[in-house]
């Protein structure tokens, strides 16, 4: 399976294949256009709850990813679905948090890949 990560914010490229939002909240500053987006599937995005008690800070980072993996098993049609659009084509998950190394892509695309 092909999956990367993006960053909304970064210019869409030719070799992203099927681009999915993976936030659960739409990104500042990007209109629906402008995010070259196939699909946004905020449903896949961490809780409300979690995301809020994370707010992207680094120490946090290993719990978090616990806690969001947690999440994303109890939703096994939402994995299933993006594991068969990665087993057809080349998948982008796209996020808008600016740490590139501790945010929901990078844990979401681990998970995929397990």
């Amino acid at each position: 399976m092909d999956i990367r990560i993006k960053r909304i914010y970064e210019d869409r490229a030719k070799d992203d294949g099927y681009r999915v939002l993976v936030d659960r909240l739409w990104p500042r500053g990007i209109s629906k256009e402008g995010a070259h987006v196939d699909e946004w599937l905020k449903e896949i995005g961490p809780s409300n709850e979690l995301r809020k008690w994370f707010g992207h800070e680094p120490p946090k980072y290993p719990e978090f990813k616990k806690r969001y993996a947690k999440e994303l098993h109890e939703q096994p049609e939402l994995l299933k679905h993006l594991r068969d659009l990665a087993k057809k084509q080349r998948v982008t998950l796209v996020y808008s948090a600016k740490d590139e190394e501790h945010n929901q892509a990078v844990v979401l695309r681990e998970v995929l890949r397990s």
